[in-house]
């Protein structure tokens, strides 16, 4: 036997006041709705009584603080796999965009010459790689029920992207997976196959300041 589902969940509203693009770099915890957002989304699943047999999480900050309710609700321990981080970018640690003002800025312009990769940080076909390794060996790691992943937004959206066969290189701002969101996989055959797509924070979104991905 392995695992009936595969949950893809995001981090909380991080603590940002400056809104610093902050990829992999340390010391960016959950703001206070953060913590309730995170808080929601296991909620959410345990409402449903989803049998939730494992929890592994993102080895940053911001989702170790977003597993902490998962393990709290569900009994569970949180395991880290480096597998399923935010990808590096060059942009980290910078208080600006993509667009304009890159282009105002020369010492960047090296970074962009391949959006398609994309040059500025790892290959989006890299990224898809190493999500779904870890989430085979997460659905082989456990006798039965669910397995949650707690992780990143550009990470998530790779694997919802190449699982529906769709180009990988996107426009960020069009990306469905807010903050706290559930994004559910199962093994049909021989591939994972997306199942379902939860916003579980209700109107803690429209109070949430969503920067500092990448």
């Amino acid at each position: 036997m392995v695992a009936q589902k595969i949950h893809l969940v995001r981090h909380g509203e991080v603590h940002n006041p400056e809104r610093v693009l902050y990829g992999t770099m340390p010391g960016f915890g959950l703001s206070t709705l953060g913590h309730r957002m995170a808080d929601s989304a296991a909620r959410a699943l345990q409402e449903q009584n989803a049998p939730v047999r494992r929890i592994i999480s993102s080895p940053l900050q911001r989702t170790q603080e977003s597993s902490a309710p998962w393990g709290e609700r569900f009994g569970l321990p949180v395991d880290i796999d480096e597998r399923i981080i935010e990808p590096f970018n060059r942009f980290e640690g910078r208080t600006f965009n993509f667009g304009a003002q890159v282009l105002r800025n020369p010492s960047t312009w090296g970074w962009v010459v391949n959006p398609l990769r994309p040059s500025w940080g790892e290959p989006y076909e890299s990224i898809a790689a190493r999500m779904l390794a870890a989430m085979t060996d997460a659905h082989a790691s456990v006798p039965d029920g669910d397995v949650v992943f707690v992780s990143h937004q550009l990470p998530i959206w790779t694997v919802h992207r190449k699982l529906k066969r769709q180009q990988l290189a996107h426009d960020p701002r069009k990306r469905r997976c807010t903050l706290s969101s559930i994004t559910t996989f199962e093994y049909r055959g021989d591939r994972f196959v997306e199942t379902g797509y939860q916003d579980p924070t209700e109107g803690l979104l429209d109070q949430s300041v969503d920067l500092g991905a990448v």
